[in-house]
């Protein structure tokens, strides 16, 4: 039976830039929901100093939880080989953070979608750089998982594999067995791609899940299908909500995800309006897994 975690969603300025709440404050605030897990993220204040790692894990099964996975966002796509190697070097870093966390999964990203890359030149380079990191997360004992993403808050482009075509090009390529996808179905909508296509497409590599929900406040899907910024920007068109109260099929999701055996680990990326979200969007995922997985 699939596992729940969740994503601070709210809280990352202030965990991550103010230093306005500590981790042990998070925890704090999750525990009461019944989760069997938090996912960390790589540029946590608190996680800079490797002397913190351990304590931080330590401070999550205190609560009776663990940290399944770690949020990183490498630009592999960099032009400059140097600086390239530079992203790799970090990605390892966050290997063995992953490692010191007890997480079994650590997100690779494929890089910003530069108008000077072709999709021949990117998929190169990107290949290159995730295969760089696999000894060593394989050494560690850590899967990594690249998710279908739409950008990183600090990128100046999109995700270079965000369309389903180049994502599923770029899954073909890595074959090996610490390598797997994140599947993250409101994020192929923001690509204009249909998230059950998709789905089907990479359901036989999906070792994790990022849960959401996003719902249109105006128009149809056809209108957002034709709306560029569904690309090249959050489409205006849609908004974050309560998990099951949006766009995505769970049903289908999870029928599809269960056909093929998976039992890993379903992290919540919602609650952008705080707990009280969080905890329906909890409520919701444990009833319909219980509903597809019954024990």
């Amino acid at each position: 039976m699939p596992k729940i975690a969740a994503f601070p969603k709210a809280f990352m300025r202030a965990l991550v830039k103010e230093g306005s709440m500590t981790l042990a404050q998070w925890v704090e605030l999750a525990a009461p929901l019944g989760l069997d897990g938090l996912e960390y993220y790589s540029g946590f204040s608190e996680l800079q100093n490797p002397a913190n790692w351990a304590s931080a894990r330590k401070t999550v099964e205190a609560a009776g939880m663990v940290i399944p996975m770690l949020c990183c966002s490498p630009d592999f796509s960099q032009p400059d080989p140097v600086l390239r190697k530079q992203e790799v070097e970090k990605e390892k870093t966050w290997i063995r953070m992953s490692a010191a966390l007890s997480a079994r999964y650590c997100r690779v990203l494929s890089g910003q979608r530069r108008p000077e890359l072709t999709t021949e030149q990117g998929l190169k380079i990107v290949v290159e750089n995730i295969e760089a990191c696999l000894p060593e997360a394989e050494a560690c004992g850590v899967t990594l998982i690249l998710e279908n993403h739409y950008k990183d808050d600090f990128w100046a482009y999109p995700e270079f594999a965000q369309k389903m075509d180049v994502f599923c090009a770029l899954v073909l390529c890595v074959k090996h067995p610490y390598f797997g996808v994140n599947y993250d179905p409101s994020n192929a909508f923001l690509a204009g791609d249909d998230p059950l296509e998709l789905l089907r497409r990479v359901k036989h590599r999906v070792v994790t899940m990022h849960a959401s929900d996003r719902y249109l406040i105006e128009g149809t899907l056809e209108d957002l299908r034709r709306d560029e910024t569904g690309a090249e920007g959050y489409a205006k068109r849609l908004r974050h909500g309560v998990i099951g109260k949006g766009l995505n099929d769970y049903d289908t999701i999870f029928r599809e995800l269960r056909s093929v055996g998976f039992d890993s680990w379903i992290s919540i990326e919602d609650g952008v309006d705080g707990m009280a979200q969080l905890e329906e969007s909890t409520q919701f995922l444990k009833k319909k897994i219980a509903q597809h997985w019954p024990q």
